[in-house]
């Protein structure tokens, strides 16, 4: 691949890449708000693949994560070499809810989503890295390790960059509409609106910004962010695909059901879509699975539905199944498990929501539904035209294979940090 050909009129990026390489390789401490191994979900399978990325772009990668109750770092499951090549750190933060500091933020106006993450601990071992060894590049992972960029600014003279899977603020927004009780809707509205001012107030401070949809870009550059990069989640080619005789006529979902997203649009598709496609086409199966499937849902008893936990390997599970469902009320960023389906050559049916980011045809890549009905009418389409669905899954993993190339991407992305001038100063914390 060329990579100059990606930043035609931006003068310097390619130039800046190649005498950086050919000096030496790129150093990146990458900054992770959970640990990237093992891949449990779409931001632990971006951060892993970055990594992944840039290791194999002979950079090297020291990698310092938060880790949480919710999400420990499990070094039984980290390969060794994984662990020595990364030289894996973790600092542990409880990120439980505290009733007291929920409260004295909302009565300052801070954001206590980012609070949490404040630890004198992560600061002082962030401190004592940087000044042991020296890095090109500081990757800071989501906004809410925002609050250790005067400690890296302190201490480094690294380009920090931001990587941005979603404009969180927009999740959270997402979830006050789709509550019921008015008392949680005001609260989970007033943390949308927090989170919102401090990413508007954060991210211009950083001297790049990784995100994973033009949509999400389109923000951080109206808040002045004048170098951003749209890097999707990019898939390993070269790994080998589990093929299995399909189940004909079976949808799936399979995704992080801790994530309130996924479960709203769930429940939605149970109540709205299922009973009217189980009415029309019997033949048709529905098998979910998720890490931590609420209670409610796996004691459901829905006839043609098979719903499950946490699977040990996502492309074992979805193997042999035919057609991927993604109805997706509300979100940001990119649906990973999307990127995914699409390079074991499923068919995909998505809301716009949904597919957002990802470089689709509707119609020859995606099939796009929005409401109940059209949900019904596509997955229709698919189930009584087996050949169009077969050539679905065919065009989504040419789409990959073009679009999605993890080895490509990543030498992109070491091209526009080849490009970034460091900020000089120390930024206020909030």
């Amino acid at each position: 691949m060329q990579l100059g050909a990606a930043y035609k009129g931006v003068p310097g990026f390619f130039d800046n890449y190649l005498t950086m390489t050919e000096l030496r390789p790129m150093k990146i401490l990458q900054l992770c708000n959970k640990p990237p191994l093992p891949v449990v979900d779409g931001g632990t399978m971006g951060m892993h693949n970055m990594m992944q990325g840039m290791a194999a772009a002979s950079a090297t990668v020291r990698i310092l994560s938060v880790e949480s109750d919710k999400h420990p770092a499990q070094f039984d499951l980290m390969p060794e070499a994984y662990k020595q090549a990364t030289r894996f750190e973790a600092v542990y933060i409880d990120l439980s809810i505290r009733k007291l500091d929920a409260a004295v933020c909302l009565l300052t106006g801070e954001s206590y989503n980012v609070k949490r993450f404040i630890s004198n601990a992560f600061h002082r071992r962030l401190a004592a890295i940087l000044q042991e060894e020296e890095f090109d590049v500081v990757q800071v992972e989501s906004i809410f390790l925002a609050p250790y960029l005067p400690t890296i600014r302190k201490y480094s003279q690294a380009r920090v960059v931001l990587s941005a899977p979603n404009v969180e603020h927009e999740i959270w927004r997402g979830h006050a509409r789709q509550c019921k009780q008015p008392l949680k809707r005001w609260y989970l509205k007033h943390l949308a609106l927090s989170l919102g001012a401090y990413e508007r107030e954060m991210a211009p401070r950083f001297d790049g910004v990784l995100c994973f949809t033009e949509r999400d870009a389109d923000f951080f550059r109206a808040l002045g962010c004048r170098k951003v990069l749209v890097r999707p989640i990019g898939i390993d080619l070269q790994e080998p695909i589990p093929q299995h005789a399909v189940q004909p006529f079976s949808l799936y979902h399979l995704g992080s059901m801790d994530w309130q997203a996924n479960v709203d649009s769930i429940e939605w598709f149970l109540d709205k879509v299922w009973p009217k496609l189980h009415q029309q086409l019997p033949q048709v199966t529905l098998h979910l699975a998720g890490r931590n499937m609420p209670d409610n849902l796996l004691q459901a008893n829905m006839e043609g539905v098979e719903i499950q936990g946490q699977v040990p390997d996502a492309y074992q599970y979805i193997s042999d199944k035919q057609i991927n469902i993604v109805p997706l009320l509300y979100g940001s960023g990119i649906r990973v498990k999307i990127i995914e389906s699409m390079a074991a050559g499923k068919a995909v049916v998505s809301t716009r929501v949904g597919a957002a980011g990802i470089e689709y045809s509707d119609g020859e890549n995606i099939l796009l539904a929005d409401t109940a009905a059209e949900f019904v009418e596509r997955i229709g389409r698919l189930v009584r035209d087996q050949n169009f669905c077969e050539q679905m899954g065919k065009n989504a993993r040419r789409l990959i294979e073009t679009r999605y190339d993890n080895a490509r991407l990543t030498q992109e992305m070491l091209a526009f940090y080849a490009g970034l001038t460091p900020k000089r100063g120390v930024t206020s914390q909030r």
